[in-house]
């Protein structure tokens, strides 16, 4: 018997039970679509179900995933009006407001919510009601920030937001949801151009599946995904949501807080306001490769939740991770211990603080 091979069907009824877990974590009584696929997938749906010839969309550019989505937006047909702000700040409700003044032509707006890839963190209840006020649909990729931010999806008034399990839930990468407003639901419909018969089709679970009674699956589950996400859903249930997001918050307070006190290489994001609770990125100094420093930082411990950035960012910042597992304690202790060591300085003043600031969070979160 192999416990990866030899498991029971998944019923209906408990792949429904899933979608009304990721329902109560999102905090929305909206219908919520569980995706067999990486989060990449509901987000080109939720944009190709959206947006079409004559639809102007807002694409809010804090990071490579929003470079993705106007690509997207534009494959559609839309005509897209780019807001970008430098991937070491965040995109403020001012900005977004000033933007669809100048546009009133914009009915759809896509925002990530945290950029791990960049450590950035853009304040989405402001942001959704100034888009709200407008008329516009408002997406939201929340990937990296479900579970270690606050995101209230209803009540800021997101008609689409976008998940994936693989970050802060600490689950699994190959399964991922959508919840999508009525608003939402009606702009698709109407939509001649969304996705039909198709693996991109939203409009295809909603009529076979949501609409159906979620009685009869459309098609065989990803099984293992999806225990593996009912199982991370029952540990942030049992641990409390709160919890989660004060250890996420902790993590970041205290890799922020003990790399200031190492020297040499600073925190990408300097305005701890604008950084996200999933990953600090670090900005290294000229002459030291990050590239480098990651390889040197995995040779003496291949577990360190580090890599470089991505394209360009490859050779100036470098990325720790301490989302799920790595929302801990001795994590932040271990990677600084090692920067410490690749950097050639003493690591006990960044771990003092790291421990100063981790016990300061928790004490602000109690």
């Amino acid at each position: 018997m192999s416990p990866f091979l030899d498991l029971p069907p998944l019923s209906a009824a408990a792949f429904a039970a899933i979608e009304d877990q990721v329902a109560e974590l999102l905090q929305t009584g909206a219908d919520v679509i569980v995706t067999q696929g990486e989060a990449l997938l509901p987000l080109e749906a939720a944009i190709r179900g959206a947006a079409h010839p004559g639809s102007t969309a807002l694409n809010i550019v804090t990071g490579p995933y929003g470079q993705t989505f106007g690509n997207w937006l534009r494959d559609c047909g839309a005509t897209v009006v780019d807001l970008a702000v430098p991937f070491d700040s965040a995109v403020t409700a001012g900005q977004v407001a000033e933007a669809l003044e100048a546009h009133p032509a914009i009915d759809f707006v896509s925002l990530v919510h945290a950029e791990a890839a960049t450590g950035n963190t853009n304040p989405v209840a402001e942001i959704a009601a100034v888009v709200r006020a407008h008329g516009a649909l408002l997406m939201v990729d929340a990937v990296a920030s479900v579970a270690a931010e606050p995101l209230l999806t209803d009540a800021w008034g997101i008609d689409l937001c976008v998940i994936g399990g693989q970050k802060a839930m600490g689950g699994p990468a190959g399964v991922s949801a959508v919840s999508v407003s009525e608003r939402a639901w009606e702009r698709i419909a109407a939509n001649p151009a969304a996705p039909r018969r198709s693996y991109l089709s939203l409009l295809d679970w909603k009529e076979r599946w949501t609409d159906a009674g979620r009685t009869a699956l459309p098609h065989a589950p990803a099984q293992l995904e999806m225990l593996a996400l009912g199982a991370c859903l029952d540990r942030i249930a049992a641990d409390g949501l709160p919890a989660v997001i004060a250890r996420h918050r902790a993590a970041a307070a205290a890799t922020r807080a003990g790399v200031r006190a190492l020297g040499t290489v600073t925190p990408f994001v300097p305005d701890d306001a604008h950084a996200a609770p999933v990953a600090t990125t670090l900005r290294t100094p000229a002459g030291l490769s990050a590239a480098d420093l990651a390889a040197d930082l995995l040779r003496r411990d291949p577990a360190l939740p580090v890599q470089p950035g991505g394209g360009a960012l490859a050779t100036e910042m470098l990325r720790v991770n301490h989302y799920g597992p790595a929302a801990d304690p001795d994590t932040v202790r271990a990677t600084l211990t090692a920067l410490a060591a690749a950097l050639g300085t003493d690591a006990s003043p960044a771990l003092a603080a790291a421990d100063a600031a981790w016990e300061a969070a928790g004490r602000s979160s109690a």
